[in-house]
């Protein structure tokens, strides 16, 4: 397979790329642990943090600080997706790894998100209306992997670039077909970064640009160029596994906090 450019790096200074997943899991954490627990607890109470009611209760500042902080993550998981394109002997099994830990990610993220302890105890188990985020990772790795192919023909410019803007709209409907968290702006969010991975700073810039359209506390995620501006191209600690992992794993702790506070 003929190698792909990747990201420009420092390597005389600079953060790892352990660090940075390191960086993406803990706000993942902390935005899943509002959108759970305090989210189900404001429900209870009454409370809006996005309208009047909202304004000035603690639970409802704490609430938006914790996912304005969660809005790091999903630049990240880009970055990191591209990353591992990159340095991946088959993308093919790397795609197929993806879409595995999507499946397996599904219970746990319904159990989190999408149905209530009566659904569940009732023995509904899946809900197919909100898909999680790997599922928009995995369609956008093979929209990538469509790109890629399309750059290996012999075609004209013009031939090629209305090829990938067909792919990159086909990514996009299924995502949104499918409901995957992000949906069609995830997976543009995915191509722009690949197609701008050469400009670190501007991939990454843009890809926050793009995400501002699904939602305005998506502003904060331009605070994800300092640390992959500081990526020194090092892989660091070997958290492949544990990061697959963490996903399905947490979701299904915090489920159980909230079954244990009675809020599930």
């Amino acid at each position: 397979m003929e190698a792909q450019a990747t990201f420009e790096v420092n390597t005389k200074k600079g953060i790892s790329g352990s660090t940075i997943k390191m960086i993406a899991i803990i706000a993942m954490l902390i935005d899943h642990a509002a959108a759970t627990i305090l989210e189900r607890m404001m429900i209870q109470s009454g409370i809006d943090p996005f309208s009047a009611n909202g304004i000035g209760e603690p639970i409802a500042i704490i609430y938006l600080i914790m996912r304005i902080i969660g809005r790091l993550g999903f630049p990240i998981f880009i970055f990191l997706l591209i990353e591992g394109l990159e340095h991946t002997r088959n993308r093919w099994k790397y795609l197929v790894r993806m879409a595995i830990f999507a499946l397996v990610s599904e219970i746990p993220f319904d159990f989190a998100f999408n149905l209530s302890k009566t659904e569940i105890f009732s023995g509904r188990i899946i809900d197919f209306t909100y898909q999680n985020v790997f599922f928009t990772l995995s369609i956008g790795l093979l929209t990538i992997i469509g790109i890629q192919s399309v750059g290996r023909t012999e075609w004209k410019m013009v031939g090629k670039v209305f090829m990938n803007i067909g792919i990159t709209i086909v990514g996009m409907t299924l995502a949104f077909f499918l409901r995957t968290d992000y949906g069609a702006i995830g997976v543009l969010a995915i191509v722009i970064m690949y197609l701008l991975r050469k400009k670190k700073t501007l991939a990454t810039a843009m890809t926050c640009v793009v995400l501002m359209f699904s939602s305005f506390l998506e502003a904060s995620a331009f605070l994800v160029l300092l640390p992959i501006d500081f990526y020194n191209g090092k892989r660091g600690w070997n958290l492949k596994w544990v990061f697959y992992a963490f996903y399905p794993v947490h979701l299904f702790i915090l489920w159980l906090i909230c079954l244990a506070m009675g809020i599930a």
